[in-house]
């Protein structure tokens, strides 16, 4: 399932100073299997001094562009993002795994539909190629952006973005939102707050017209956009979000029907895994490593990419056992519910647990 397929530089363009946008090309055999949609990322691996990185990227092209293209913004301290900035040239080659992620809603070319974006630094990523994809594929649609960084010079696709609104005067909105640059309107100078919100909402957006709102950027921001769509009116269908980094989480348990009954006193739990048609058997303890650490630990190619319950790509259904999972910035409500769990985040509870990548 974690299979890995080589993507060719093709172009490398600076962004910012500490950003960049990197074009890739799939090998003829494997172009199928990178068709993405607006909003997915891509899983990178590469190796460091012996020791394998993963590190997700969102897509940046909109679907039906005719390129696969990607935003990697420098990270303090990120191996990955800075050797990305610094050491990559056109014609390497980067292992990905194809497109993954679900920070989207279908395309309805005949319904007519409000969007709303409000996003921080290099959150643009995957909704610009949610902007291009809506406006190209919705010709009724309307989309407005709210786009926060520090200053001018660290807005990332300013120049793609200035040119969508040209192309679509009377669909496309762009409010720029900079925390340490001073503006025409003040409105647009500082931090996104509730207070600040709701002047953009008196003046600027119709809230109360909008069908899907997009979120994207660092968890604090999201959460107290969030929090404010919800006090407004909004229900949790038409809020999507994508977050990069999370902070810790209490532990929550997800309960699964627990069919086999046994005594849940042991310290180890049969573990037993179903990945590409193959199920495996391990044991391993209740405490100390999750689910997905163990399935590595015996062998298993089980896939996962952040490991810190921000992506899906560990995404795997309990079917039977209980298991406490200690968070999740990824999963909808009802996927939860049907019993998915991202097995980053999960520890066993119950004496025996069967879970499938599978499903």
């Amino acid at each position: 399932m974690a299979r890995f397929f080589p993507l060719t530089v093709t172009d490398i363009v600076r962004e910012t100073r500490d950003a960049v946008a990197v074009t890739l090309e799939p090998r003829n055999e494997d172009k199928q299997s990178f068709d993405f949609l607006q909003g997915q990322y891509l899983t990178f691996r590469k190796d460091f001094d012996g020791e394998e990185i993963r590190r997700s990227y969102s897509i940046c092209a909109g679907k039906d562009e005719g390129f696969l293209r990607v935003g990697i913004k420098r990270v303090e301290g990120g191996l990955f993002s800075n050797w990305i900035n610094d050491n990559l040239k056109i014609g390497d080659q980067l292992y990905s795994m194809p497109p993954m992620g679900k920070f989207n809603t279908p395309i309805e070319p005949d319904v007519q539909k409000q969007y709303i974006a409000f996003v921080a630094g290099s959150g643009i990523t995957p909704v610009l190629s949610i902007i291009k994809t809506v406006l190209r594929h919705e010709p009724l649609a309307q989309f407005t952006l709210i786009y926060a960084n520090k200053q001018a010079n660290s807005i990332m696709f300013r120049e793609e973005l200035e040119d969508l609104k040209n192309i679509y005067l009377d669909r496309f909105s762009i409010i720029h939102i900079l925390k340490s640059e001073a503006q025409d309107i003040d409105l647009f100078t500082g931090r996104i707050n509730h207070e600040k919100l709701e002047q953009l909402c008196q003046n600027w957006v119709d809230l109360a017209a909008t069908d899907i709102a997009y979120i994207c950027g660092p968890e604090q921001m999201m959460l107290v956009v969030a929090d404010f769509l919800r006090n407004h009116g909004m229900n949790d269908s038409q809020i999507k979000f994508e977050l990069f980094a999370s902070a810790p989480r209490t532990k929550k348990r997800h309960n699964v029907e627990n069919k086999a009954a046994g005594n849940i006193s042991n310290s180890t739990a049969s573990i037993t895994v179903t990945l590409d048609g193959s199920t495996h058997h391990f044991d391993m303890a209740k405490q100390g490593e999750t689910i997905l650490d163990a399935s590595l630990k015996n062998q298993m190619d089980a896939p996962f990419a952040c490991k810190a319950g921000v992506c899906s790509t560990c995404r795997a259904k309990v079917l039977d056992g209980e298991v406490e999972m200690v968070t999740n910035h990824a999963l909808e409500d009802y996927e939860v519910e049907e019993g998915y769990v991202l097995t980053c985040q999960c520890f066993p509870i119950s004496d025996k647990i069967v879970l499938s990548y599978d499903q």
